[in-house]
């Protein structure tokens, strides 16, 4: 009998020696006469214990970690293989209490499965959702969507049902589903999770998102730093394709859908919608002017559903329990659960998925462990590089669209990157606008011109010059900028900038009292 071992083949775990760790396995086992059959299966999403080796056992899976080259000797000496004991042994792993405390809907799958096996995939309720929705009319499909209460997971957080609506309704011949993968922001990490560890769950979501409202072919505009996503994406869309997932006639219906990987341009700014469609289409990733929106005239001028990664992944899930099932987690109008990914300076990072509702203490604690360094945490910046920096005290705030826009703070792509005491917020605010400066489009004045003159006017404040009249300058350009950029990369741009010059004065050399608008 072989002995069933799971190694994951996610790029973080690669990152930290999986590869290494698999192949010396391999050569141990060898060397012992022990017949093993190893899976590469996806990350867990527990970081800081890549790579994370598991046993099958009749008890369930058994992990241990962090695994290292060093380490096998001593594994196949206690006999691991078989559940047993070993400094690096974690217990089973269904019972780590930071992957039992999460409600895993959209990653139900995500390290338990090798990524590439569709077989996997259907044991574990794969294309339920599709077949559900061969059964219903567009409109029926979009109804669920909709009374889920699924939300967009990239950024503006606009109901999906609401566009999916829209592009079923707008006439044309010709539709698109674009899947915007170009996951860009700092400290995020949950659509190449998806995409390199259940790549089915993607397609199957970019399937009944086609046909819904009618569209034939879809894009995934994938990231270009993302090289191990593009291979399994492109084989697991061939697999798809011969066992009758995708093409003409899906498993016999009269639906057609066609899928492909097109890799990004390398910008910030393409993770914009409409600046990503002009990616798509050849031309220089520049936003363009809204109206006509997306889901009139989008890509090639046709109506156009352009979704995030997570929205496209949490479809089949609501099309297979129902969408009372999946709005009965969450808080209010924030309907579900989101992929909370926890970087910076953390302890335990890694991915978790929680129900919005959860605060960012129990995240940065509970979770994460507290900071890696020992000192206090001093700040977070939540939703990316242009999210509003949240000192301690709002660190009680739920995580929930609605909580996060009462304290002018943005949830975006859920990540949350950590700073602890020793972090300058002045240095942090200032390149907020350097990022900006290097990533804009070009395209708008605000963008362009504001963020560099923002960073002229941070190192004014610092200097000591005019303090009282540079800093009521950087709120009015901030102003100028949130309401007259052409999107969000000049519109939020100022969000990191205000917030750390509104909670941490001291650290552009200035009293509080100096801050006040």
């Amino acid at each position: 009998m072989a002995y069933r071992i799971f190694i994951p083949r996610d790029s973080s775990a690669i990152s930290l020696g999986a590869d290494k760790v698999c192949q010396e396995i391999l050569n141990e086992s060898k060397k012992r006469n022990i017949d093993i059959d190893i899976v590469r299966n996806g990350s867990r999403g527990l970081f800081w214990l890549e790579p994370m080796v598991e046993v099958e056992t009749s008890k369930g899976r058994v992990a241990y970690g962090p695994v290292t080259v060093s380490d096998v000797t001593s594994l196949f000496d206690s006999k691991f293989f078989l559940g047993n004991n070993h400094q690096l042994f974690l217990g089973i792993t269904d019972d780590i209490k930071w992957l039992k405390n999460q409600e895993r809907l959209t990653y139900a799958r995500v390290g338990i499965t090798d990524p590439l096996s569709i077989v996997d995939y259907e044991k574990l309720d794969g294309f339920k959702g599709l077949k559900n929705s061969l059964q219903l009319t567009q409109e029926n499909i979009i109804k669920e969507i909709a009374d889920s209460g699924l939300r967009g997971r990239g950024g503006a957080a606009f109901p999906t049902g609401i566009k999916w609506k829209t592009v079923l309704d707008a006439p044309s011949e010709k539709k698109y589903i674009v899947c915007n993968a170009d996951e860009g922001d700092s400290g995020t990490f949950s659509d190449r999770m998806i995409m390199e560890n259940d790549p089915f769950v993607l397609i199957e979501g970019m399937i009944i998102a086609g046909l819904a409202v009618g569209a034939d072919q879809g894009y995934i505009y994938l990231r270009s730093e993302y090289p191990h996503a593009l291979k399994i994406l492109n084989e697991a869309i061939d697999i798809a394709v011969d066992k009758g997932y995708l093409g003409k006639n899906i498993l016999g219906s009269d639906f057609s859908f066609t899928l492909e990987v097109t890799r990004a341009a390398g910008a910030y700014i393409c993770g914009e919608e409409t600046s990503l469609l002009e990616s798509l289409e050849g031309k220089r990733g520049m936003v363009r002017y809204k109206p006509p929106l997306p889901a009139i005239e989008g890509l090639y001028g046709k109506p156009t559903v352009v979704n995030n990664v997570i929205s496209l992944a949490t479809v089949p899930i609501i099309m297979d329990k129902g969408a009372s099932f999946y709005a009965n987690y969450g808080m209010g109008r924030s309907k579900g659960t989101l992929p909370i990914q926890l970087a910076g300076n953390l302890k335990q990072t890694g991915l978790i998925e929680k129900a919005f509702g959860i605060s960012l203490r129990e995240l940065l604690y509970d979770f994460g462990g507290g900071s890696a360094t020992g000192k206090p945490i001093k700040a977070v910046q939540v939703g990316g590089p242009l999210g509003a920096f949240l000192p301690e005290a709002q660190f009680d705030t739920p995580l929930a669209y609605e909580k996060f826009s009462e304290i002018n703070a943005v949830v975006g792509h859920g990540g949350i990157v950590a700073f602890d005491t020793t972090a300058d917020m002045s240095k942090l605010a200032r390149y907020s606008f350097e990022f900006c400066a290097i990533e804009s489009c070009g395209k708008c004045t605000p963008c362009r011109i504001g963020s560099t003159r923002g960073m002229e006017v941070i190192d004014k404040i610092k200097s000591g010059k005019e303090q009282e009249k540079n800093i009521k300058l950087l709120r009015n350009l901030g102003d100028t900028m949130v309401d007259g950029s052409l999107c969000a990369m000049g519109g939020m741009t100022p969000f990191p900038v205000i917030s750390a010059l509104n909670f941490f004065p001291e650290d552009f050399g200035v009293e509080k009292k100096e801050t006040s608008a």
